[in-house]
């Protein structure tokens, strides 16, 4: 998944935001919180998604070759693809839907209201 295909994909998503920060990583936010972030940076400076999981889903994904725990956001459990074709790309669209749903969940009532989520 390119960073365009990744950005197109996420700005389906209900309510959501875009900022472009930490050295031109997209990162994509529901209610202020971010849920997938793609950024170009390291070794090679290829493009890397990351997002957040359910504890169950970043045990079995860090198994996996290509996924890494996320620099800075592992302990929030959080992934990062660092090979293209460690995921299919409908397989990332399936863990940033979960990843939208888990911060959206995380949410206050009032503020999922406001956003009308």
């Amino acid at each position: 998944m390119t960073r365009d295909e990744f950005d197109r994909f996420c700005n389906t998503l209900p309510a959501v935001t875009n900022v472009v920060q930490w050295g031109n990583a997209s990162v994509w936010k529901v209610g202020g919180k971010i849920f997938a972030i793609c950024s170009n940076w390291g070794p090679g400076k290829a493009e890397k998604i990351g997002f957040k999981c359910s504890d169950l889903t970043y045990a079995i994904l860090i198994e996996q070759d290509g996924i890494i725990p996320a620099p800075y956001l592992a302990r929030a459990k959080w992934v990062q693809l660092v090979e293209r074709g460690a995921m299919t790309d409908q397989d990332i669209e399936t863990y940033i839907h979960e990843a939208y749903s888990i911060i959206k969940a995380k949410l206050t009532k009032a503020v999922r209201t406001e956003l009308g989520i």
